[in-house]
This record gives structure tokens, sequence and C-alpha cells, in this order.
């Protein structure tokens, strides 16, 4: 694997940034999709395999592109452009890695909260496998793409439970697909995006994983449901609000793992929809209530037939302890929670951990 030499990487211009009324992941996918049926042999993607500073960042980063200078897809808010362009280009071709580094006041500039360095992962990807990962994309769907950190071999996964395989790592190495995917499918029952290097047997992997943006199912009215609604758009999820039962039973019957409900009316005929959320599997199922709230519709659920293990996917009462007092600040404490839980981490101060600060 061809290693190049560092690049530090300038501030992006101006109009690098992406519009709010755009879905970069979706712009994306649709771009692999075009340039896969093009005929383009191979597309390189150039990845995060590692990184020092920048604060916090999202996961996912994915830049990718032709060998004739197209290019989709954004890394670190373009200040890794300078480095990340040509290598895209060049990996189509050959792998290769390439540090980079931004320094503190191009780093602020494009929008980062310090400056910070990475190695950059420039590999090919298989017209066939950008066609299937540039349609989960696309279409909102879970996927996945897992490379050796040699950027030698790539693996595409895609559906609702990452059922779909594209692609083989497998090279002279028996069961390194199987323990990838296995990796993948655990990472997806968190409901989150996330970017992971680990190894597997002897082989170590880069791991993207892309989940669908949260859509927050709210039911019951109110004004904690307005202000969940509110804090909901402020991080990019959907959300809406329902207060008829047989609609809310249908939105949840169609949950992914992606998606999160908090309910807010203490109503008993409401269980049915909660049931058929256990039953579901997928998702976030949150309830507001008071502690005399929560024992009433427990004991009402074991009646049904609900057992312990399913009713401890139920977070209840929803929301972290920061002791909130306002419709606001319950939204708060409740998309934190759900941030946590897709994340698999418990709730704590910064301070008191000694963890990998954002994600």
């Amino acid at each position: 694997m061809a290693t190049l030499a560092p690049v530090t990487a300038p501030a992006p211009s101006s109009d690098q940034s992406t519009s709010p009324t755009t879905d970069p992941r979706r712009e994306l996918g649709a771009a692999l999709r075009r340039w896969a049926a093009g005929g383009a042999g191979s597309i390189g993607v150039v990845r995060v395999l590692d990184r020092h500073g920048f604060g916090t960042v999202e996961s996912g980063q994915l830049l990718a592109g032709t060998p004739s200078g197209e290019t989709a897809g954004l890394l670190y808010l373009g200040a890794f452009d300078d480095s990340a362009v040509p290598l895209v280009g060049a990996a189509a071709a050959l792998p290769q890695t390439r540090a980079a580094h931004v320094a503190e006041s191009a780093a602020l500039q494009a929008g980062l909260a310090c400056a910070g360095g990475a190695t950059l992962l420039g590999h090919p990807l298989p017209a066939a496998l950008a066609e299937a990962l540039g349609a989960a994309l696309e279409e909102a769907r879970p996927a996945a793409l897992i490379s050796t950190v040699d950027g030698e071999a790539a693996l595409v996964l895609t559906g609702p439970d990452l059922e779909d395989v594209h692609g083989t790592l497998e090279d002279g190495t028996p069961g390194l697909d199987a323990g990838a995917v296995q990796a993948a499918r655990e990472l997806l029952r968190r409901g989150a995006t996330v970017t992971d290097r680990r190894t597997v047997g002897d082989t170590e992997i880069l791991l993207d994983l892309w989940v669908p943006v949260p859509s927050v199912l709210v039911v019951g009215a109110g004004a904690i449901g307005e202000a969940l609604l509110a804090q909901a758009a402020l991080l990019g999820w959907a959300g809406r609000t329902v207060t008829d039962l047989d609609e809310a039973r249908a939105a949840v019957q169609a949950f992914t793992e992606a998606d999160v409900l908090v309910l807010l009316d203490h109503a008993p005929r409401f269980d049915a929809m909660l049931i058929d959320g256990l039953h579901r599997g997928r998702g976030f199922l949150g309830a507001l209530g008071s502690r005399r709230t929560q024992a009433a519709r427990r004991e009402r659920l074991l009646r049904a037939g609900v057992t312990e293990e399913e009713l401890s996917r139920i977070h209840g009462p929803v929301g972290l302890d920061l002791g909130a007092r306002t419709p606001a600040e319950t939204a708060v404490s409740i998309v934190a929670e759900v941030i946590g839980a897709r994340s698999g981490r418990a709730a704590r101060a910064l301070g008191a951990s000694e963890g990998k600060i954002g994600g």
C-alpha cells in the first residue's frame, strides 16, 4: 500500500458548505449510482482511518470520486480538501493513505472546534459495490462499508438488518466476512451512524455504518411534545405528533432502528401501541409519566403477557435525570437519553469519564 507524504490543509473556500435544504447522504448515494451506471469500473473513496483533535465530529465521513475529478460527499466540512480530493481520484486505481493536518485558524474557519490531524484511507470501490451502497444511501436505508485497513478489499452491507452482502474481505482468511458482518449488525442495534476500527480474528478493519436520521413520533399533545419536536429539529431529526391510536400503531409497526417513540398520553388504550413496538423490536420506545403512572402501565402490560425482559426495553420515565423542570428542559433530557442509547453510552459527565470524547 503506497503511503503519501503529509499535507497541511488550508481553510476551505466559503462555497464548500452544504445547503440545509438538501440531504448530503442522499446526494452522495445518487452520485455513486450515477458513476456506477456510467460504466466506471472503479470509484475512489476516502475515509478517516484515525484522527486526533477537531472536537466532536460526525461519524460516517466519506468522500467519493472518479479519476476524471468528479467528487461527492465531504470530509470534516471540507477542511481536508487539499489532501482528500487528489487522493480520491488516485484511490480509484490504488489503495493508499495520506496524513493531513488542519491548523487552528483553518479548522475554525471550516466550522470545526479546534485543530487536528488524521490519517485518510483512500481505496477503490468496484462499480457493483458503489451501486449497492449508493442505492441504500439515496433511499435512506441502513448501509455499511467495511474494508481492511490497507484498503485492499471491501464489503458493502445493505438492508434493514444489513442482510444483503456485496463483495468480500476474504483472501485466504476464512471467517473474516462473517466476523465483519456480525460486528456491523451488532452496531446497527444501537441505531446510530458510527465509524469503528476493530480487529476481527487477526485482521484489522475499518467499518462505516450509516443509519437513517432519527424520526421522532410523539404520541399525545401538549407543551412537552411541542418542545420535543423543536429540539429534534435542531438536531436535524424528523418528527411528528399523532393522537389517534390506530395511526400511532401503524407508525410503530413500521419502525426502523432509527425511529423514536415518545408516549405522552397516559390512557391505557395506548398500551397496545407499546406492545406493537416491543414485538417489532426496533427503535427507541419511551414513555413519559410519574412513578405511579409507570407502575400502573407496567402492571397492565404484565397482565397482557409482556415479559420482564420486554418491559426493560421501554424507557420510562423517559429522559435523563438532569433536574429538568420546563418542557424545553424535559425535551433536552429526552433527546439526551436517545443519543446515549443510540451510541451505547451511559449518561455521565465527560469530565468524569475516561472514554473517547465524541463517540
